[in-house]
């Protein structure tokens, strides 16, 4: 029998409206959106938006950042890819294009004003929010967001201690392009990513 999420789901996936209604220009491509909503997920993974790979796959993170975020997660992609045990909404639900220099573009404008309010509201069972990179951080996060991303990562302490429920983890992006941030930050990985998988194992099991 269908919920009131997956018939939300549905319109999600038909949206056209960066396309039809577009903020600024339209979309450049035929819209795809991808998102795995979920009734009985406790974590939440709050993306960015799609890239080039995951538009053609329909299925996210199915590119090298996937596996990166697999690794900061300690799962496979089994348990990933499990919809009781993980969400994954991104912030623009559409690849949204890329830049003259060959970066993606910003997730698009429409998508979060749209949809995720009404999407977050059909999941309240949702405990723990892994906000990735500055728009999923701006809109779950409001005044706990600090001033760059950096700032708010390196804050992550302050800001599990000063939450109810959901819990918020702001995480960097896993993309290639932040591999040097990783080499500044070392604490990421040391003492972020053990917090992390600890908390990821005790809501999946």
């Amino acid at each position: 029998m269908s919920t009131e999420l997956d018939r939300l789901a549905a319109r999600v996936r038909a949206c056209r409206i960066c396309v039809e209604r577009p903020v600024g220009k339209p979309l450049p491509h035929e819209p795809r959106p991808v998102l795995v909503p979920s009734a009985s997920a406790r974590i939440l993974i709050a993306s960015q938006a799609p890239g080039t790979k995951v538009h053609a796959s329909g299925k996210p993170f199915t590119d090298a950042s996937g596996n990166r975020l697999r690794s900061w997660l300690g799962i496979t992609a089994e348990e990933f890819y499990d919809p009781r045990k993980f969400a994954i909404l991104p912030m623009g639900f559409c690849f949204p294009g890329q830049d003259p220099k060959g970066g993606d573009l910003p997730p698009r404008r429409e998508c979060a004003p749209a949809w995720r309010s009404a999407l977050m509201a059909l999941m309240p069972q949702i405990d723990l929010i892994l906000t990735i990179g500055i728009y999923a951080q701006s809109w779950h996060m409001g005044t706990m967001r600090r001033a760059s991303l950096s700032e708010t990562v390196a804050a992550w302490r302050a800001i599990w201690d000063a939450q109810g429920t959901p819990k918020v983890l702001p995480l960097p992006h896993p993309s290639w392009r932040n591999t040097s941030w990783l080499k500044k930050n070392p604490w990421f990985e040391t003492e972020l990513l053990p917090f992390l998988k600890s908390e990821i194992r005790h809501r999946i099991g």
